[in-house]
């Protein structure tokens, strides 16, 4: 019997060699969930009332800031790790293959990158990202696999049946004795997921506008990564003992709930999009009007299209019916028609070397009910023969 083993194993390398070029799991990842977000948010954009080409173009300036945001805050709350002593150096800085990508800067200069891209379209900001709030966690909790192939971003020792292998040569000196430890990277994505799929759930269902969808999404991450950070053992800036990271949880959830009751309070509708611009306003009772209105035309679209191929399905099923009774009348007209158009002759010997020829002759086809030609018996009927004719004898 094969032995599972009671543990995730980590890659033995997160990298794989395609003739002279390097594919890194940690940028396949990266990339992966940027081509989410963009896909999810572009859907949702356009459901909103934008045009499909508007996310892309934002995102040119989004996520180049994304990018540099992240690994600037990663550098500057790891300060030590690249030039402090045994430090990796400058040029280490600008290794993001290697991991350190710190969400909170990638969020910071990501969203001053599309407020570049939006504002040079005229395109309002806070219903941009309410469109884009569910594909970007959803990229988050695809992302984090890039720490799974780069084996860091794991949390303290454990002896869990999902506990995570880690090489001793990624292992903290203080742990340098465990193999498995928590991993804190599926921790976070899996509640990535999970809140990408309530606010999926949620948009549908209440009324979002104004930024107030991307509040909830920065709320609920501050408060899932704040719990995760408690259980990671890598290196990290700490203040009061604490790591800086649940700090900055702390204070941008605080911030995103501030946001959203304001924003509430003073406009808890949602704005009408037309082509990427705000043309006006609804109210909640309007939102859920209209969207109770689109509702009940689908269902009825549905029904109108069931019954339609319920109908088709009759069609076809006498279709087939007819079928099947031409294709029986025409064997039947074929066969009688064969039989009509066969003659035979038969010779009788008669006294003085007399020859009688009789004659054969087939009743006339009837018309069959369905079109087509039938003979009432199906049998060839022989003539009378004269009386009184005899053949000549021969001199």
């Amino acid at each position: 019997m094969q032995h599972i083993p009671a543990y995730i194993p980590s890659p033995s390398s997160g990298v794989l060699q395609l003739g002279p070029f390097p594919l890194r799991g940690y940028a396949v990842m990266i990339i992966i969930g940027i081509g989410v977000a963009i896909w999810l948010g572009n859907k949702r954009w356009v459901e909103r009332g934008g045009l499909p080409d508007q996310v892309a173009q934002v995102a040119v300036w989004a996520v180049p800031f994304g990018v540099i945001g992240g690994r600037l805050y990663h550098v500057l709350t790891d300060w030590s790790a690249y030039f402090g002593t045994g430090g990796r150096g400058f040029l280490a800085t600008f290794a993001i293959w290697q991991g350190g990508l710190g969400i909170w800067g990638a969020i910071a200069l990501g969203g001053v990158g599309a407020y570049i891209g939006c504002a040079r379209r005229g395109i309002a900001l806070a219903p941009f990202a309410d469109a884009l709030a569910p594909g970007i966690v959803f990229a988050q909790a695809i992302g984090r696999w890039g720490n799974w192939f780069n084996q860091e971003l794991f949390g303290k020792p454990t002896t869990v049946p999902w506990g995570l292998e880690i090489d001793a040569v990624h292992r903290p000196l203080d742990y340098i004795n465990y193999a498995t430890f928590h991993p804190t990277f599926l921790y976070e994505s899996i509640a990535c997921a999970a809140i990408g799929c309530f606010l999926l759930w949620s948009d549908k269902k209440y009324v979002y506008g104004h930024g107030r969808l991307f509040a909830v999404y920065v709320a609920l991450y501050c408060a899932a990564r704040g719990v995760i950070e408690t259980l990671r053992v890598d290196e990290a800036t700490h203040i009061l003992g604490i790591r800086l990271n649940v700090f900055t949880a702390l204070i941008v959830g605080a911030g995103a709930l501030v946001y959203y009751i304001r924003s509430f309070e003073k406009q808890p509708g949602a704005e009408i999009i037309e082509n990427g611009f705000i043309v006006g306003e609804r109210s909640p009772q309007e939102v859920l009007e209209l969207r109770a209105k689109q509702a009940s035309e689908r269902a009825e679209r549905k029904a109108e299209l069931a019954a339609l191929a319920s109908d088709d399905a009759v069609t076809n099923t006498e279709t087939a019916d007819e079928l099947e009774l031409d294709e029986a009348d025409s064997a039947v007209e074929h066969s009688a028609s064969d039989d009509a158009e066969t003659a035979t002759i038969s010779i009788t010997p008669q006294a003085s070397d007399e020859l009688v020829v009789d004659e054969v002759v087939s009743t006339s086809p009837q018309p069959s009910k369905r079109g087509g030609s039938r003979s009432k018996s199906g049998f060839l009927q022989r003539k009378p023969r004269p009386q009184g004719r005899r053949a000549a004898p021969k001199e």
